[in-house]
């Protein structure tokens, strides 16, 4: 019996969009990223920016396929 050899795990490109609407393709798997450069002039004022406290300001980038995070709630009825 011969047994083979796992083989390595690739990703494909994955575009990725900020709140700004800049995207990046990169090689990733990943869910969503945080942009730390925050190079652009309107990155200080952007209300997509996020600064926790203690850590660095980031912008979220998310696969330009995925869904916004809160989407499902749009069409979440509550009881009255």
């Amino acid at each position: 019996m011969t047994r083979s050899r796992p083989r390595p795990h690739r990703t494909s490109p994955v575009t990725f969009r900020a709140g700004c609407s800049r995207e990046w393709t990169l090689a990733s798997a990943e869910a969503d990223l945080a942009y730390t450069e925050l190079a652009f002039s309107e990155c200080p004022s952007c209300p997509h920016r996020v600064e926790p406290e203690g850590a660095p300001p980031f912008c979220t980038l998310r696969p330009v396929s995925a869904g916004h995070p809160f989407a499902a709630l749009a069409e979440w009825r509550l009881p009255e």
